[in-house]
């Protein structure tokens, strides 16, 4: 009896045996099947690499080499990370989290600088010599500023009224001002048109956004990098060309030809930087110089506008003062250009300014700086063509 109770129990055992054997390779299969859907696309085996590890921030040699720009820039890295920890990655640190934030907040801050543009056009145009503005608004912030220009500038207001004072035009000053409201006798017919100066706003604007979006999801893929470093190079230009706008409509306003062909050159110079751009050859790394060298023709050739400018309106304060912040518009520019090519000062301390400190960050900051200046030179356009049109 006993040896018969032992035998059944060893024919169970060998049975479940069997079946576990049997569903094993089932078990396998639904297993591989499992992962090759899971595998079937990129996205998916991006996904699960990053799970697996966390997203966690890799060195440069472990990165595609779609990713490789800055062999100076050791650690701290995002590769292939799916598009939500791509996004989030903002609120984290890693070595383009200055480079993300730093176009980001410039564009704000330029969203900000054209909304209270906006409202410095005086809503009062038709009055006599001496008037007295309530219908502006003040950039500063201080309040109560009934100064037609103070809202423009400093600099515009006391280019404004020295010109002024130079033709003999009356100036009323209230006694609790320290600003004088002023209004030639070509405001009667309104004030100078404002797309040339928006336009360059909307081009600043538009540049550190696309910026800001390839720095932030560029790790993505590796088509997401190509399409976003195209729009990135299409940022840069757009806010080159569109300086020009602002400089060229209102230094010739009433040169209909100087003013068509210098805008017309370096519209159709712009389009041809961005169609050069397309080539997948252009985002090269070793091809840095060449990228660096095409930026800075584009926007050397502004030179040519600047000095035609003084030489027709030298002995006028506005264009002193407007190429002032175009002199200094451009050598923030170029110093900026001069830091991304040669990748100082990570290229002398590979790792030590791999998260504060690296070229592309010190190129961020210097973009924003000249462009702040350039919209100081545009306030002064717009206050000198308000009063002096042709």
């Amino acid at each position: 009896m006993a040896s018969t109770v032992t035998l059944l129990r060893k024919t169970a055992t060998i049975r479940m045996s069997d079946v576990a054997a049997v569903a094993s390779p089932a078990t396998t299969m639904k297993s591989l099947l499992m992962e090759g859907g899971n595998g079937g696309g990129g996205g998916g085996n991006v996904a699960k690499r990053c799970c697996e590890r966390k997203c966690e921030l890799v060195g440069y040699d472990a990165l595609p080499a779609f990713l490789q720009h800055n062999e100076f820039i050791l650690h701290y890295y995002r590769s292939e990370w799916p598009l939500k920890e791509a996004l989030l990655s903002a609120f984290a640190l890693h070595n383009e989290t200055i480079n993300v934030w730093t176009h980001l907040i410039g564009f704000f801050v330029f969203l900000a600088l054209t909304v209270c543009a906006a409202t410095m056009v005086p809503m009062e145009t038709s009055v006599p010599h001496s008037v007295t503005s309530t219908g502006l608004a003040n950039c500063t912030g201080k309040g109560n500023h009934r100064v037609l220009m103070t809202s423009y500038s400093t600099s515009g207001a006391a280019v404004a009224m020295q010109a002024l004072i130079r033709r003999n035009v009356s100036i009323y000053v209230e006694p609790e001002l320290t600003a004088a409201v002023v209004l030639s006798s070509s405001g009667e017919h309104g004030p100078v048109e404002r797309w040339p100066f928006y336009t360059y706003l909307c081009g600043t604007m538009f540049c550190l956004l696309m910026s800001s979006g390839c720095h932030l999801l560029a790790c993505h893929s590796e088509h997401a990098s190509y399409v976003l470093l195209r729009l990135d190079y299409a940022g840069i230009t757009g806010l080159i060309v569109t300086s020009f706008y602002p400089l060229v409509y209102y230094t010739f306003l009433c040169d209909p030809f100087s003013r068509t062909l210098y805008l017309g050159s370096i519209t159709v110079f712009g389009a041809a930087a961005v169609a050069v751009s397309l080539l997948p050859v252009f985002e090269a790394p070793e091809l840095r110089w060449a990228r660096a060298a095409l930026f800075v023709c584009m926007g050397a050739s502004g030179l040519v506008p600047i000095v035609h400018k003084m030489l027709v309106f030298g002995a006028r304060p506005e264009a002193v003062v407007t190429t002032g912040y175009e002199v200094a518009m451009g050598v923030f520019y170029l110093a900026g250009v001069v830091v991304y090519a040669t990748r100082v000062p990570e290229r002398w301390m590979p790792g030590r300014f791999d998260l504060v400190g690296h070229s592309h960050q010190l190129f961020h900051a210097l973009v924003i700086a000249g462009a702040y200046a350039h919209y100081h030179a545009g306030l002064v356009y717009l206050s000198w063509r308000d009063m002096d049109k042709c």
